[in-house]
């Protein structure tokens, strides 16, 4: 049938994941960084996520799709608080209960995970997750938690994380704008940058401080630098 229905403009879509809260049928996902339209059969076409998008990328359009299905919403909706996720598992959103979880490694040691929400790669987050409120957040470069093995006791016990790599990752300008919205849109306590002692990662430094700028927000700054042999230098 030809009826009204969403469309995201993935060119505009910097993966921000606005626009999903304000779905309430369900029918946006993140998916390889970007807002996708699930399935046509759960979207109303009423666009109550289109004033959401800071990049404008959500329109109505008209179209042949499949009728509106609101059993197949309720459905899905079930489904979820049944914590089956529909759609990518790397972009799905989870606060997690570091305490749960069992020491790891071999018997006698006492190594525990401090990893306290996914996804953690600045591609795949949303800056609006609800556990990122009052929270303490750490910027970590990629490399970071291979070379300094105290990483989960020291930096990650109790806070947030988010990974990049500032040479390698592509999309600067999007990981710019998460950043500014994460600072902005939420009462951060606190900032820990960790980066590794080459050149490059000081580019950590430099996208922080700008989205901090550009935030207008006044937020507790600590960085971190890791030597090649895993000491804080």
């Amino acid at each position: 049938m030809e009826r009204k229905i969403v469309r995201i403009d993935k060119e505009k879509c910097n993966g921000c994941g606005s626009c999903i809260p304000n779905c309430h049928e369900g029918a946006i996902q993140v998916i390889d960084g970007k807002a996708t339209l699930v399935k046509d059969a759960l979207c109303d076409g009423l666009g109550a996520c289109l004033g959401h998008c800071p990049k404008g990328a959500i329109t109505i359009e008209t179209r042949q799709a499949e009728a509106f299905d609101e059993n197949e919403v309720k459905e899905r909706a079930l489904q979820k608080e049944g914590r089956t996720f529909l759609g990518c598992p790397g972009s799905r959103a989870m606060d997690l209960d570091s305490a749960k979880r069992r020491p790891q490694g071999a018997v006698g040691q006492t190594a525990v995970s401090e990893l306290g929400q996914w996804p953690i790669q600045l591609h795949l987050i949303n800056p609006h997750a609800p556990y990122f409120k009052d929270a303490d957040l750490v910027v970590a470069a990629d490399c970071v938690p291979f070379a300094y093995a105290g990483f989960h006791g020291k930096f990650l016990k109790g806070k947030k994380l988010v990974i990049l790599c500032p040479k390698l990752d592509n999309g600067q300008d999007s990981y710019m704008e998460k950043l500014t919205a994460l600072f902005k849109d939420n009462s951060i306590r606190s900032i820990s940058i960790v980066h590794m002692e080459v050149p490059c990662c000081f580019g950590t430094v430099r996208l922080v401080e700008e989205a901090l700028k550009r935030s207008g927000k006044n937020i507790i700054l600590k960085e971190y630098t890791v030597s090649l042999q895993g000491e804080i230098v």
